[in-house]
Order: structure tokens, then sequence, then C-alpha cells
């Protein structure tokens, strides 16, 4: 049996409607502010959605010829490539699900493919190999962290930088309204008065390497239960599964799980699918949270920009509250987090689920 080794999380940063990097992102976090507002996107007029406002765009690039998530992007790996030079034998592995897809609307077809974006980050970051895209749809960016992880571990690369992204289009907004699933009120993710999903924008960006650090990543898994297009299997099989994949990988036990970071959509079937795969096994008493409430569903950006606040819930030993959340609206019993508090996190499990019935789940240990 072959032993894999240790995959570990040093850096992580974010850029968000929220703040520029990861410190004043969570500074409005633990104060309980909301990127989510109602304004015009497009032809889209009075959506509530999490943008990243044009003051913040312009500190980030004032002379700027990149686009605004080329600009994003790079800012969240700015901070992160200032510690950690590229070798050759770095990885780029870029998550997002629309990318560039603006280009399309200004003729420019080959501009929006998603290997462009990619390779342009990657000759802006010094990092000579091929770049790898990650989209596979809201489960893109826990599903990036997982490909880099067994990259390392096959001996492939040294080490990688995993970044996500994904903008706030008009684009993106009319396909969710084609869907019904936009919320007419900023979302309530697991509430029993939830009616949808609130889109935001952001980015991350996340170093890894098997020299030993702060974070090690215990186990992954991803499976896709193929119920259907766009809705998930109602008994939570596919997130049952790379969950109980992830566990087993780690090593440890189910009650080893101090906290979970849930994907939390606040539309109905998801956090009803959410609620039964964690009841299944044996979950409904650890500590849950969803983001959504504060940055909006990022789509390819979600799992990693997640991921990167709950490492910081984990050095600080905060709980973060479900913003929106009042009244448990699912039929399984869940431990939403109502109110800030604080103890030790030493496990967690950060899940996602997606369109085409994807699910990712991934189990990080505190070492240090």
């Amino acid at each position: 049996m072959r032993v894999w080794k240790p995959v570990y999380i040093h850096d992580s940063n974010c850029v968000t409607p929220l703040g520029d990097g990861i410190a004043e992102t969570w500074r409005q976090v633990t104060a309980g502010n909301s990127a989510i507002k109602q304004q015009d996107v497009g032809t889209i007029k009075n959506v509530f959605v999490a943008k990243v406002q044009h003051e913040m765009h312009r500190s980030i690039a004032p002379a700027a010829t990149e686009s605004l998530l080329e600009q994003l992007l790079l800012r969240a790996a700015e901070p992160l490539l200032k510690k950690r030079q590229p070798n050759p034998r770095t990885a780029l592995v870029l998550a997002t699900t629309k990318g560039e897809i603006g280009y399309l609307s200004k003729g420019h077809s080959a501009g929006a493919l998603l290997t462009v974006l990619a390779k342009k980050l990657a000759h802006k970051m010094n990092i000579v190999t091929e770049p790898i895209v990650v989209s596979q749809a809201c489960v893109s960016g826990v599903l990036a962290i997982s490909v880099a992880k067994r990259l390392i571990q096959m001996g492939l690369f040294e080490d990688a930088f995993v970044l996500a992204g994904d903008e706030a289009s008009e684009f993106v907004l009319s396909g969710f309204q084609a869907f019904q699933a936009m919320s007419p009120f900023p979302c309530k993710p697991f509430d029993k008065h939830r009616a949808g999903v609130t889109i935001g924008e952001a980015a991350a960006c996340m170093y890894l390497s098997a020299v030993p650090g702060r974070f090690v990543i215990r186990g992954e898994g991803a499976i896709n239960d193929a119920n259907h297009i766009s809705g998930p299997s109602r008994q939570g099989e596919g997130l049952y599964r790379s969950v109980r994949q992830a566990i087993k990988e780690a090593g440890i036990r189910n009650e080893d799980i101090d906290f979970i970071s849930a994907h939390g959509t606040a539309t109905l079937y998801n956090d009803e699918m959410e609620a039964i795969a964690f009841n299944r096994l044996g979950l409904a008493h650890v500590p849950l949270n969803s983001l959504k409430g504060y940055f909006g569903h990022t789509l390819g950006a979600a799992g990693l920009l997640e991921t990167t606040v709950s490492l910081k819930a984990m050095e600080e030993g905060v709980l973060l509250p479900t913003l929106g959340f009042q009244e448990l609206g699912t039929t399984q019993p869940l431990q939403v987090v109502r109110r800030s508090s604080t103890q030790p996190i030493p496990f967690l499990l950060k899940t996602a689920s997606g369109f085409g019935g994807s699910n990712a789940a991934i189990i990080i240990e505190k070492v240090c």
C-alpha cells in the first residue's frame, strides 16, 4: 500500500466586496457586516447582489488594463507571491465557473476561454508550468484544492498556488433568474423563510506544499450523484459519499470533526439535501455555518474563499454565525451557528455542491 505524503496549507488570501485582503474581510465579517446590496447590474434592475464597489476597484489597480476579474485574482495572489516565489515545478490551479464570459458580448470569443485567462495569470505570476483549470460548477474552489493536493502527492509538482474567482455579471445573474433561483431579499441559508440564492463576486488564493505548515489537508472526496442538471440528490447521496471518502482518507472518526463550513446556498433543495446528508453521517450536532449571507454565492470562488475565511476562524478559535439565519427550515436537525462564539477548532470539514450533481468535501487539521 502506497503511503501518500501530507500536503500543507501555508498561506491564503481573498479579495471580496467586504475588503481588500483577508484581514479587512475578517474584520467586516466578525462585525456582522454583509456586502449584499440592492443595485442594478447591466439591464437587471434592483437585484440583491454582492459586488466589488468602484472605490475598491480603483484602489486595487487604478490604471490597470486587466479586466475586473483578472485584477481581483492577481490582487488576491499578490501577498502570497511576495512570500513564496514560484519555481520551475510550481503549479497553478485556477477555479472558475464563467471566467471572462463578458468577452463574448464584445465579439472576442477567444478571450472567453478559461485557458486564456489561466495562461495570462500564470505569466503575470511568473509560473512557467502549464496552468490547470478546474471548472466544475460551484464545487470548483474546493475541488481545486483537492487537485493541487493530489498533484503534489504524486510528485508532479513541488508546490502549488490555487486561485479562484468569478464575477457577478449580468450574464451570470440572468442565468440564475432563468432558473427562478434568485432570492428577492438577501439570502437566508438554512432558514425557514429562505427563497433562493444571492450572487456575489470575489477572488481567493492559497499556497500549498509538502513542507510542514500551519494546516494539513487530512482528506478529501468528490462524488457526483448524477441526479439532475441542476437539482441535487434528494437523499444527499453525492455529498454523503464525498464526506465519507474524506473522513476515510483522513483516518479520523466522524465525531472528531469540530466544525462544518457548509455550502448553504439558501435554496430549498440544496439546504435540505445538506441537512439529510449531515444527519446520515451523524454530524447533526456539529456546529455549522454558511458564509453566503456575507458575500453571496461567489460560484467558482466560493469553496476557496470560504475555506480561507474558515482557516482564519480556526486560527482565532471563532465560530462565525450564519448571517440571515433565524429559524431552521430543514426537515432534519442541524446545529446552525446563530451567534459568534469561541472554541478551539482542530478539525474543519468544508463542503460544496453544484449543478450537475457535483459534490466535494475536504478535511483540514490545524497543526500549529
